[in-house]
């Protein structure tokens, strides 16, 4: 057995090592591992490993991240996040998994970082650990970890007789963002959602997004809120869609949304998820995806109703 550098030519492993032991609840696809766990630039290469067998084979590893790229978006600096940590199911119990988080944890103490978290990185996977899974929370909680709240996703599959059902509320329209609105797209985020979502926007928009995943509610022709909404065809593979191959078909992926401050209260919110379920509708989808939510009561409105359940999980490193 040895522990080796995270290395993107045993692709095909990791991925079916992932799917070895995950698959039914959570299946990879190659072109999802590639996006999150190579392409990001903020993983560590040097906190990140691998455990081979005497065989060679990949038998377990980490993937650790923190905020190394360079951009003008105001982001926690101080934290670390282990993405995923997996061990292969015949080799467990052998301290494998320990020796994987202790270099990690060590690594990221060494770059001075105050709190290690749970999943929610940077094109993440999970908001924290399944909350069926009973024997990892365990694990964790006798290595520091303390629990931070429940995080849930919610799903809804819509009949082929269901129509497209549009919000109507008097001085206010909802439309698909246009390229040429993306500066004032920019703006109102920074201005009311600064921090992740305008992180996300712009590796969008470098990504060639088009505009056609945000909606944009209007008032008077000001943007006062947006709801994003995803697909088989946007160019980032979001954690709403993540795991589309669980469905039947076409997966659409709603959220994050938000309406600025001084609008709240009057309906606009319910009003922006309508309408992105009917952009979504339009385009032929009938399965739908919000993750990453504690607003449960909020979105069994239209319908929606929990699919999976986390629990999220920080430890500080001192």
């Amino acid at each position: 057995m040895k522990f080796i550098h995270w290395q993107p030519e045993r692709l095909e492993e990791i991925v079916g090592l992932w799917n070895k032991e995950l698959q039914e609840i959570f299946p990879m696809r190659n072109i999802l591992f590639i996006q999150n766990s190579f392409m990001d630039e903020n993983i560590s290469y040097g906190g990140s490993r691998m455990v081979v067998d005497d065989h060679d084979r990949v038998i377990g590893f980490v993937i650790v991240k923190y905020l190394k790229e360079k951009n003008t978006v105001k982001m926690r600096d101080d934290i670390g996040w282990i993405q995923a940590i997996l061990v292969d199911s015949a080799y467990r119990n052998r301290g494998i998994g320990s020796q994987l988080l202790n270099h990690a944890e060590a690594i990221l103490k060494q770059k001075g970082l105050k709190e290690l978290v749970l999943g929610r990185d940077t094109y993440h996977y999970l908001p924290g650990i399944p909350s069926e899974d009973k024997h990892t929370i365990d694990w964790f909680e006798k290595r520091g970890y303390l629990h931070q709240g429940t995080e849930v996703d919610l799903s809804k599959n819509f009949a082929e007789s269901d129509g497209v059902k549009w919000p109507s509320i008097p001085n206010v329209e909802f439309s698909l963002l246009q390229e040429s609105e993306k500066v004032a797209f920019l703006e109102f985020l920074n201005r009311c959602f600064p921090g992740r979502w305008v992180h996300e926007a712009i590796h969008y928009f470098k990504r060639g997004g088009t505009g056609r995943e945000f909606v944009v509610e209007k008032e008077h022709g000001e943007i006062i809120g947006f709801c994003r909404i995803n697909d088989a065809k946007s160019p980032i593979i979001m954690g709403n869609i993540n795991w589309a191959p669980l469905f039947d078909g076409e997966v659409g992926g709603i959220g994050p949304l938000g309406v600025d401050a001084k609008k709240r209260k009057n309906g606009y919110g319910l009003a922006i998820v309508e309408a992105a379920v009917a952009f979504l509708r339009e385009r032929g989808i009938r399965h739908m995806v919000i993750d990453w939510t504690g607003l449960v009561d909020f979105y069994q409105k239209l319908g929606f109703d929990v699919w999976k359940s986390y629990e999220a999980y920080k430890k500080e490193i001192v």
